[in-house]
């Protein structure tokens, strides 16, 4: 009888261990991580849609205002975000600086100049390049847009219309990208604009 208890009392140990494994494994697992930080972090999650954001107007070459949110991503909780805009933040700035002595010969170089002005708001000096641009390279579609854009923020609507034309002319994808363009707000209203955008709904010929 006495091995028979011992045996008993052996099985009761080995019953409790195994319930203390069960418990252990039914712990609930680690949040999802992203590069080491948990994505489920309100916070976190407020970096990350900055950084799109940021990126989003940083690959429409609009780095002003990529820039500044850049500067934000800075702020946020998460190393590797802010290690990533501080990258882009640097290239930003360089666009945005060309040298006082550059001397652009070619149309990109024209063009590139021309934008970081327009990203500067210096409207003159912008204009000045991108016309340089077109005269050098006339079936340059980006060329056209970037003066359609342009025209947009200097209030110029019938301009904007004729440079958006020729865009789109040259390029139909152009037609997609003004659609979303903050840079054409200026036209919304103008009927012309909606029958060159949306041609499906009215009709329009091109």
């Amino acid at each position: 009888m006495a091995k028979a208890q011992k045996s008993s009392s052996a099985s009761s140990r080995r019953s409790k261990a195994t319930a203390k494994l069960k418990k252990k494994k039914a712990l609930p697992a680690h949040p999802p991580q992203r590069g080491g930080v948990e994505m489920v972090d309100p916070l976190v999650q407020a970096q990350m849609k900055l950084y799109e954001e940021a990126m989003s107007l940083f690959h429409q070459q609009k780095f002003q205002r990529s820039k500044l949110e850049l500067e934000k991503v800075l702020e946020g909780p998460s190393k590797e975000l802010a290690d990533r805009a501080r990258t882009h933040l640097r290239i930003a700035e360089q666009r945005m600086r060309p040298s006082i002595d550059q001397n652009p010969k070619s149309p990109e170089e024209h063009y590139q100049r021309g934008v970081a002005m327009m990203n500067l708001g210096r409207w003159d000096e912008a204009r000045e390049s991108l016309e340089r641009a077109r005269k050098l390279a006339p079936k340059a579609d980006h060329v056209h847009y970037a003066l359609a854009a342009l025209d947009c923020l200097t209030g110029e609507a019938d301009s904007a219309m004729a440079n958006l034309k020729i865009a789109i002319d040259l390029r139909p994808a152009n037609r997609y990208h003004a659609r979303n363009d903050e840079d054409f707000v200026f036209l919304q209203e103008d009927p012309r604009f909606t029958e060159m955008l949306y041609p499906e709904k009215e009709g329009y010929s091109g």
